[in-house]
């Protein structure tokens, strides 16, 4: 039997369900009209035959097909029936036929092969078998060669591109299928079934290790919100060489549960190995689940054999799928493992991971769909093959009809449309008649409301002032600022003496900040409605040019439903207008501009629907049937604006079309304003023609356009806005106040300082050291409060002669009368003779005062020890009568120990270069310095000449201590043993930070490009011909970046390739959205190694974008250009906006070129980074952490040249050097305390650094 007879051996021509337009609201009215009640009663006895027609093919033929799936009847927490409920078999029909319709609602609780049985090509009727059964098949004729039977079958040209539209819009269903199953936690975990499921986590240290716990926990978080939060219970488990279920049973889902969840997720830390095994024998005892999900990163300790057969045995008699996830794990293993373990259990597979994008679309749920996608493909392809009059062994012929009826049928027919696309439109009455930026900011803007910052300083600005003076003979300057006045760059570059008013400034600052609320809220409104498609219409006569051409035939509903949205929101309050479209020709709606009544604008809108795509883009017929229309002139109504509304550029060279609206302009008050929507270079079979430009040569040319005619530029995509002249007004406007607001607040802060200085007298210091009144010192005889030390005792005959003088001058100060009349009130003499007794002044002096007898004191105190005495020096100052007095010798300061720090560094890596990460995380940071620990003035070894010895004396105590030489000195070694065991662990804790944050820095896309720490940045990348040989791997490591880094980080960015010369990815930088980097990978993807190095074309080309704070230049060597010349033109560029320029050395074995490089990254600021691909991260770290630091040398850190990794890589030697050094100086101790000699020699030989007593107390 040939294939044509299997096809047509049983035929059978019945009405079709077509559940794709049921979807989409779509209906197809019927061709024929009834005629008559006879025909009436025949067709109502058709649709009850066709109705048990339907209903024995819902049913089946046979018993074995009428039997349906056993389902598992859940009887937990079910209602019993009402006792009214009647079942009637009618009701049993509504349910099989309601089924389709139910599963469609229920469509996103459903997995893929659920989802599909509605919705596959089978089931819309759609396989290669319904299209024959379309055609007719014809008289057979046999070949006159061979005698073979030829078929002929024919088709309706309706029917076959109707059959063509259905497959398509299968494939954009199955393709949104596939965007909505790659959202989300979905794009991570997959689509998760069941309500009641049980969750297991992988926390094994493959897992949860080198820098993944915290994306892992992220991840976790948003799966909990979006997926576990809809379930009706719950059960997590966490799993390593161990499990930990967070609950012992299955809890009923809930806010509080959810949280806990959230709770337990942030608690998650590694814990040993993957015991798979383990973790199912525990699920599986659970009661009433009806789903699993195993999470895994890392391959299990089981193999795939013993999980596969025990999972067989447990899930036999029981319906529990499980979902496996295979979450960001390069080993091929664990894919394969759970691909097994869901096969075992009828379960689902997902696979996650941020480096390889194409496994994701391996995944159980998306596969199925892509095979559906294909399946619709390949009927079109037969499609295509039909046309060309032969599908196999047939012979096709497709009617004639085919071309005047595609014709007839508009070609947005064939594009899929929004809700609502045909619909009469809804006009909305604009309660104001807008205005452009320019003339909306001359009345809004800070010049207009008299808030630019000059102008608020002019009353109270004062130049600098400069004047000879001949009676003198010198120039003399103005000094008034100094004391009352802040000096202030004014906007021409001179400065100014301003007088600051606080209270002015307060205010100023005031209505800056809600100035800058009323410019962003003119920006959302700028970026809502049809004004963020077509821009604001401020005209009152408009026409619209619309473009048609060919290369807009796929966008040509989205050119409809701009015109739907600007005609509903702008155009009700206009007084005239008309629409023209042209692509090789030019056609409008109407002869003239007419007023925009409803009536008219919903004609406008009907003749927009029955436009038509083709030709090229003849924009100047268009132009000239706008500006040049003679009935318009007679009546007096002249075109005001010109909105063009295009994609590329027109047939006409840029200056000639340029040339000509500039001279059309002339003595007539009408503006062309350019709108360019973007569409995709490049479609699946190659470049879209009709552009005849890039986008960036285009955006060029209509700016031109706009701006020769004081027009307006607008451009967007489908993901937003690119640039837009009324927004980039306003945007300039509200940097312009936040730099007044930034140069306010600069003079508060120099007004304050001035403030603060005032009071910084030289004699404020002496004033707040004075001692408070001695009243408060005492409240009775024998009480104190707050004593201060008393003062030194002066000597026996200092005191006698101090007292006897004081007793003179009183005698002296007092009058003859007074001494006579109280003799008893002169003052007496407090010196009283040796033999007198001084019991009554023991008496009364406080017990605290009273001195102590030297036996009685601490021992301590015995020690005399001399003060250093402050020594000062005086001098004159430019005043009169001011001295200063600083001082040239200072009190000796008391010596601290210090303590062994308790070290913390966070496990999270930070994008920050090792400079600024070693600023906080440094061992001098951290205290762990073990030279300045050892390098205190109490440790340092001293010896005294002795001249009656005639040699130098060490120290009385020398020998209790170990002696070390630190850098030439000899020190004692003060640090108990007990004390360089903690400073050990500490540091050994230290040194595993620091090599963990080394792996870091060689892993993914940071080993060729380092550490990406701006949020601004543009890469130049290096594709001249040397780096032929690399290209494959380039790519690779910039999508790695593109997506590791600066998808990841929110990093903001620009590619720019250059050989010979320069090629921009974007105008601009550009938000890093999966959009945005998807289009990066496929731009880079395309890059040939060929031409020169214009290194020098690269930079300046970067430097043009006024965003950007940084640039990453990557090459493999030195440019064509001067590298002098280079490094001139950077840092004249660089010296006002002060842009890092970061260098990376790519394949590069010159040593001049890697020279350069550093050179231009030092001298910007920037940082150095070469790749090392001969050295393995994770190997040294193994070594090293496996021998427990026991060697100071090996294994060996290479040398390595990028500043990052130079840095790091130095504080990992030096940690290893004091590590070494600590053992050595604790193995002192030990030596000493066995009193073994010969040890002591041999741990002074193994230790270079290590010495004994000095040479002069051993003599």
């Amino acid at each position: 039997m040939s294939f044509i007879d299997g096809l047509f051996g049983k035929s059978k021509k019945s009405q079709d369900f077509d559940p794709i337009k049921e979807e989409y609201g779509e209906e197809k009215q019927d061709q024929k009209k009834d005629s008559g009640d006879d025909d009436d009663s025949v067709r109502n006895e058709d649709i009850n035959d066709d109705d048990d027609e339907d209903f024995d093919d819902i049913l089946g033929d046979s018993d074995e097909e009428r039997e349906q799936a056993w389902q598992p009847v859940r009887i937990r927490r079910a209602r019993p029936p009402h006792p009214l409920t009647i079942t009637h078999v009618n009701q049993t029909r509504d349910l099989l036929r309601m089924a389709d319709v139910q599963a469609m609602v229920n469509s996103e609780k459903q997995n893929s092969q659920e989802w599909l049985k509605v919705h596959d090509v089978d089931y819309l009727k759609l396989t290669l078998k319904h299209l024959i059964d379309k055609g007719k098949v014809g008289k057979l004729s046999p070949e006159k060669q061979t005698g073979k039977v030829n078929h002929h079958i024919q088709f309706d040209a309706y029917d076959v591109n109707e059959f063509e539209y259905k497959l398509n819009m299968a494939i954009e269903v199955y393709t949104k299928r596939i965007k909505w199953l790659l959202q989300g936690s979905k794009r991570m975990f997959g689509h998760i079934q069941g309500e009641r499921v049980a969750v297991c986590l992988d926390v094994s240290n493959a897992n949860m290790g080198f820098g993944r716990q915290t994306a892992f926990q992220e991840s976790l978080m948003h799966f909990l919100d979006e997926q576990l939060s809809r379930k009706e219970s719950l059960y997590l488990l966490e799993f390593g060489t161990d499990i930990e279920p967070l609950w012992p049973v299955m809890r009923d889902v809930n806010r509080r549960i959810i949280e806990e969840g959230k709770e337990w997720v942030e608690r998650l830390e590694p814990k040993g190995g993957t015991n798979l095994l383990k973790a199912m024998k525990h699920v599986m005892k659970l009661q009433d689940v009806d789903a699993i999900v195993i999470i895994l990163g890392s391959v299990p300790d089981q193999s795939t054999e013993i999980l596969c057969d025990y999972i067989q045995q447990l899930t036999a008699g029981r319906d529990i799928p499980l979902h496996g996830v295979s979450y960001d794990c390069s080993n091929e293993l664990t894919s394969i493992t759970l691909r097994s373990i869901a096969a075992a259990s009828q379960g689902s597979y997902h696979c996650y991971t941020s480096s390889c994008e194409e496994k994701i679309y391996t995944g159980t749920d998306i596969s199925l769909l892509l095979k559906e996608i294909q399946k619709a493909q390949d009927v079109i392809n037969k499609i295509k093959e039909m046309r060309q009059g032969m599908m196999g062994s047939a012979l096709i012929s497709i009617m004639n009809e085919i071309s005047s009826e595609v014709q007839k049928l508009p070609q947005s027919r064939f594009l899929p449309r929004p809700p609502g696309h045909e619909l009469p439109l809804r006009l909305d009455m604009p309660k104001f008649q807008p205005r452009s930026s320019v003339d909306w900011l001359a009345q809004h803007g800070l010049k207009a409301k008299r808030l630019d910052l000059y102008q608020v300083l002019a009353p109270n600005a004062y130049s600098y002032r400069e004047e000879f003076i001949p009676i003198i003979k010198k120039a003399v300057q103005s000094q008034v600022h100094e004391k009352a006045m802040v000096q202030f760059t004014w906007h021409d570059g001179s400065v100014k003496n301003i007088h600051v008013d606080m209270t002015q400034l307060f205010e100023y600052q005031k209505q800056l900040k809600d100035s800058v609320a009323l410019y962003e809220r003119r920006i959302d409104w700028l970026t809502s409605g049809s004004r963020r498609l077509l821009g604001t219409v401020v005209e009152r006569n408009v026409v619209f040019l619309i473009d048609t051409s060919v290369s807009n035939v796929n966008y040509l509903i989205h050119i409809q439903h701009t015109l739907r949205l600007v005609m509903e929101q702008q155009m009700a309050n206009k007084d005239y207008f008309n629409i023209i479209a042209f692509g090789s020709e030019a056609r409008r709606w109407k002869p003239t501009m007419v007023k925009p009544t409803a009536l008219n604008l919903q004609d406008a809108w009907n003749w927009v629907l029955e436009l038509q795509c083709g030709g090229s883009r003849n924009f100047m017929s268009a132009f000239r049937m706008a500006v040049e229309n003679e009935e318009e002139d007679k009546h007096g109504v002249r075109v005001q604006g010109l909105y063009l509304f295009t994609s590329g550029v027109p047939d006409q060279q840029g200056a000639v079309v340029s040339s000509f609206i500039e001279e059309a302009t002339i003595g007539r008050d009408f503006r062309l304003h350019s709108i360019l929507f973007n569409v995709d270079d490049y479609d699946v079979n190659g470049a879209i023609p009709g552009r005849y430009a890039n986008i960036t040569r285009t955006a060029e040319c209509l700016r031109t356009m706009a701006h020769c005619s004081r027009g307006r530029f607008h451009w967007f995509r489908e993901t937003g806005i690119i640039e837009s002249d009324d927004i980039q007004l306003v945007n300039s406007e509200v940097d312009k106040a936040l730099n007044f607001s930034r140069k306010c607040a600069m003079l508060v802060d120099n007004v304050k300082k001035k403030y603060r200085n005032r009071f910084q007298h030289p004699y404020m210091e002496q004033i707040k050291a004075l001692a408070p009144p001695d009243s408060d010192y005492y409240s009775g005889e024998y009480s104190i409060k707050a004593l201060p030390p008393p003062p030194p005792r002066p000597s026996s005959s200092r005191l006698r002669t101090k007292q006897i003088t004081e007793g003179q001058k009183d005698s002296r100060e007092a009058s003859p009368s007074t001494r006579q009349a109280s003799p008893s009130s002169t003052r007496a003499i407090k010196w009283r003779p040796t033999s007198a007794s001084s019991a009554r002044e023991v008496r009364s002096t406080p017990r605290s005062m009273r001195d102590r007898p030297m036996s009685a004191k601490d021992p301590l105190q015995r020690v005399k020890t001399a003060p250093r005495k402050i020594q000062t020096a005086s001098f004159f100052l430019d005043t009169k009568h001011d001295m200063g007095t600083v001082y040239t010798k200072y009190q000796n300061t008391k010596v601290h120990r210090k303590n062994i720090g308790r070290t913390q560094i966070p496990e999270n890596e930070d994008a920050i270069s090792s400079k600024e990460w070693l600023r906080l995380f440094g061992l001098g940071k951290l205290k762990l310095d073990l030279a300045k620990m050892v390098s205190g003035p109490d440790c340092k070894h001293k010896e005294k000449s002795v001249k009656s010895l005639h040699k130098n004396v060490s120290a009385k105590y020398c020998d209790i201590f170990p002696s070390i030489n630190i850098k030439g000195t000899i020190k004692h070694l003060q640090l108990l043993p007990h004390e360089l065991k903690d400073y050990e662990e500490q540091l050994e804790k230290v040194l595993r930070r620091y090599i963990k944050r080394l792996q870091w820095l060689l892993s993914g896309s940071r080993r060729v490009f380092g550490s990406i720490i701006e949020k601004r940045c543009v890469v130049l990348i290096d594709t001249s011909g040397s780096m032929n040989p690399f290209m494959d791997e380039l790519k690779k490591e910039m999508a790695a970046l593109i997506w590791e880094q600066l998808h990841r980080l929110r990093i903001k960015f620009n590619l720019i390739s250059f050989s010979g010369t320069c090629s921009k990815w974007r105008s601009c930088i550009q938000e890093p959205t999966e959009e945005n980097c998807h289009d990066a990978v496929k731009w880079t993807s395309k890059l040939v190694a060929e031409g020169n190095t214009c290194t020098l074309e690269a930079l300046q080309l970067a430097f043009c974008d006024p965003d950007i704070d940084s640039v990453y230049l990557l090459t493999d060597g030195k440019p064509d250009t001067s590298t002098a010349l280079v490094l001139k033109e950077v840092g004249r560029m660089n010296s006002d906006r002060q842009i890092t320029v970061n260098t990376i050395s790519f394949k590069c074995s010159d040593s001049t070129a890697n020279s350069f490089l550093h050179l231009l990254a030092t001298e910007t600021g920037g940082r150095y980074h070469r790749c090392h691909e001969d050295f393995d991260a994770h190997l040294f770290a193994h070594k090293l952490l496996s021998e427990g630091f026991q060697d100071a040398e090996y294994p060996h850190l290479p040398k390595f040249e990028g500043d990052d990794l130079r840095r790091l890589a130095n504080e990992i030697a030096t940690a290893r050097k004091y590590l070494a050094q600590g053992r050595t100086f604790r193995a002192l101790y030990s030596a000493k305390a066995a009193g073994s000699e010969k040890s002591s020699e041999k741990m002074t030989a193994t230790t270079p650094f290590l010495v004994g007593r000095p040479r002069s107390a051993a003599r």
